[in-house]
């Protein structure tokens, strides 16, 4: 058995399953804002695909994707982030994936010198190995980035993104000692939880770094298509490389998926998008793993990627359903629009683990606790006192559920 299994911390939902244990809801209705799993119509052009090329299930589909699918891809890509002319090229620089998620995940134990060994001169805050290669993350975090981590036998190292930095990471903070050990960066911009977008100006800083330290930059962009003002997209890596005079994209990866852009959570499409060099080596690494998307799926995310109607769409729909909770909460509670994706990282009042399982059991609502997405650093968690709601569900449901959150705040004040 790996022996890295052991370093693995609960899943965030499995500690919710225990936080709500045993516990009869007060009143019926249960609904759920702790998934972020979108509700909304999978569009009509993306299952009319799949209905149209179901006979292709009797192929083995290549691990690089069809042609036309790359090509979808490198054109969205260049449109969406005003890409030069060219610098994408269709089999040097991008591959489909089943879902950013494995993405994620796998792009480490590919990309990952395990044998890279840097004895620490002292433990390193919030690690809990000593030694070897240093795999950033922020605190609060998608809880694959820890995993990935540690089975490539790596060490995570939490760069705090708290209230105190209105949730974004702080790079001048990070010792010169943990740049020269680092060899891969996650960023998650907009992120979850937060929901903060990391500037330009950000993003070339980090970009710097890496031309300094040599590391990875491993960009999680699945949220970036669900913003409120659509003259002010969220930047992304690899627009920021290009604009800077890099547009070989050394050491940047990005990840995109379907799911959040065309509520499509069950298709797992995405890709992995940036240097050539480090896709050659995710290719062959896929090529071994067996994940190649199925050709049905890679007709309809052709679909997907080459319709922008259903998104502006989309964005809308979570615009409305913003304003009208945000308008219900206001009230009662100091509540913020994220920048962008569909959390409300909701500070509470009291204790984010009570005011979670209470909230539960007088409301039937449930919600997940911030300090369950985060690590102690310093004595510190990040995600203590907030929790994680995700609107995913339909405008009605959210307004019911905003009504019952108030209602329950109330009790509390």
């Amino acid at each position: 058995m790996n022996p890295d299994l052991k370093n693995l911390q609960p899943y965030p939902f499995e500690r919710l399953a225990k936080l709500k244990a045993g516990i009869q809801p007060a009143v019926d209705g249960h609904i759920a804002l702790s998934i972020g799993e979108p509700k909304h119509d999978a569009p009509e052009i993306v299952l009319a695909a799949i209905r149209d090329n179901l006979n292709l299930i009797n192929q083995y589909p290549l691990t690089k994707g069809v042609t036309a699918l790359r090509e979808a891809i490198k054109n969205w890509l260049t449109r969406r982030f005003s890409l030069p002319e060219e610098s994408i090229q269709t089999d040097q620089h991008i591959i489909p994936v089943n879902g950013t998620r494995e993405a994620l995940f796998a792009i480490a134990q590919c990309l990952v010198d395990r044998s890279a060994q840097h004895p620490a001169d002292k433990p390193l805050v919030g690690a809990p190995l000593a030694s070897g290669p240093l795999i950033l993350m922020p605190n609060p975090f998608y809880q694959i980035y820890e995993g990935a981590a540690l089975l490539a036998g790596a060490q995570p190292y939490y760069y705090p993104t708290g209230s105190e930095t209105n949730y974004l990471p702080d790079f001048d903070a990070i010792d010169e000692s943990v740049w020269q050990r680092c060899q891969l960066i996650y960023l998650c911009s907009p992120g979850n939880p937060t929901g903060s977008v990391i500037d330009e100006a950000m993003l070339s800083q980090l970009i710097r770094l890496s031309d300094k330290h040599d590391f990875i930059i491993v960009s999680d962009e699945c949220y970036s298509e669900i913003y409120f003002d659509e003259s002010k997209p969220p930047p992304g890596l690899l627009e920021v490389a290009a604009k800077i005079g890099q547009s070989d994209y050394k050491n940047c990866l990005v990840f995109h998926s379907l799911s959040k852009r065309s509520n499509l959570p069950g298709l797992r499409s995405g890709f992995v998008a940036g240097d050539s060099e480090l896709i050659k080596a995710f290719l062959l690494y896929r090529t071994y793993h067996g994940c190649a998307m199925p050709p049905v799926h890679q007709m309809a995310s052709i679909a997907a990627w080459n319709d922008e109607q259903h998104v502006v769409e989309n964005r809308q729909r979570y615009t409305e359903k913003f304003s009208a909770v945000i308008d219900i909460l206001s009230s009662v509670i100091d509540v913020q629009p994220p920048d962008a994706a569909f959390y409300l990282w909701l500070k509470t009042p009291i204790a984010d683990d009570a005011f979670a399982r209470e909230l539960f059991a007088t409301q039937n609502i449930t919600v997940l606790p911030g300090s369950y997405l985060s690590r102690d650093v310093n004595g510190n968690n990040p995600g203590q006192q907030h929790v994680r709601m995700a609107l995913v569900a339909p405008l009605d449901e959210c307004i019911t559920a905003a009504n019952r959150i108030k209602q329950y705040i109330q009790t509390l004040n």
